[in-house]
């Protein structure tokens, strides 16, 4: 890859079928979409599998038409991301999609858990430093609680082998509630759904000090309700230590990048913090607005989150 770019960076991902959006390049080229934005081109769940092959040629030839548009002329070029079925495939199109890694940033790994991960991350190593990767955490195995800590510490540790090309960690939200035979309502968010939300809070436990943690789609977006539905989900998406969103349509993301704009209170008190004057005696003061207290040594993390979430997304302005 030509530039440095950080889980903070992926942001509002919206998925694509990888044999459908004929548009697309249209779309990307005539900049209909709000940004940033990254997509997904999908070669699993929504393709059949006899036509993963059909699909495969029909994502070629989108990735070079991309690449021809590119040399036409500037237009915005999101982070693009194949989500693959397995290794054994994304190992096929690490090589064969090579002519296009100026505009393919990686691949999507599905269903990631210690059944797979092993060989997942052998592919990594041998792919070279031209792709990031994002992992998802989705699968069923997941749900049993005699292994779960133990299986998600370990495909932790196994993922340090390759811990600088994992990009973002990403959660299936609906994986999770199909396998409890559950949906949430328009009105509803995935935290009320208890055994789905305690899923999630284990992943964010493992993963969220190593890697960002994105959240699970919000499959409305349209009809009544879908966005103040959306923006009540990712205000609990980055309470509980989730940066991002799967998206399934345009609408949603500029609701995204909105909901992932920082306060400028919080902006202001986190770069208080990170400038905090290396030899002063006193690592602890009063926020900005003089409503609550700023302590370097137990706040700098959440500093850290803050900055780089405005350099991405930018400040709120404050209230009139």
């Amino acid at each position: 890859m030509s530039r440095e770019i950080t889980g903070y960076d992926v942001g509002a991902l919206m998925y694509c079928p990888a044999n459908g959006h004929k548009g697309i390049v249209d779309a990307l080229r005539e900049e209909r979409f709000s940004r940033p934005f990254s997509l997904a081109f999908c070669l699993e769940d929504t393709v059949r599998e006899d036509a993963v092959e059909l699909a495969e040629r029909e994502l070629y030839q989108t990735l070079e038409r991309i690449t021809a548009a590119r040399r036409e002329g500037y237009f915005y070029l999101p982070l693009i991301f194949v989500r693959v079925r397995s290794p054994r495939q994304m190992e096929e199109l690490a090589h064969r999609f090579r002519p296009f890694s100026d505009i393919l940033t990686g691949f999507i790994l599905p269903k990631f858990f210690i059944e797979n991960c092993g060989a997942y991350i052998e592919v990594i190593q041998g792919a070279g430093a031209d792709y990031y990767y994002m992992p998802i955490f989705e699968s069923a195995s997941m749900i049993d609680l005699r292994h779960r800590y133990d299986r998600l510490a370990e495909v932790r540790d196994r993922m340090e082998a390759v811990s600088g090309r994992i990009l973002n960690v990403r959660v299936g939200g609906n994986d999770f509630s199909h396998a409890f035979g559950l949906r949430r309502q328009v009105d509803q968010t995935i935290y009320q759904l208890r055994p789905v939300a305690s899923l999630l809070t284990d992943i964010v436990t493992t993963f969220a000090s190593r890697y960002v943690v994105a959240g699970p789609v919000w499959e409305y977006f349209a009809g009544s309700g879908w966005e103040s539905g959306l923006r009540r989900e990712m205000e609990l998406d980055l309470l509980c230590g989730f940066v991002g969103k799967t998206v399934i349509h345009p609408n949603q993301i500029a609701v995204v990048n909105d909901c992932l704009k920082v306060s400028a209170a919080d902006y202001q008190d986190a770069c208080h913090i990170l400038n905090w004057e290396p030899d002063s005696f006193q690592l602890v003061s009063s926020s900005a607005e003089s409503t609550r207290m700023n302590e370097y040594n137990t706040h700098f993390r959440w500093a850290d989150r803050i900055v780089r979430l405005a350099q991405v997304y930018g400040v709120k302005d404050s209230p009139a």
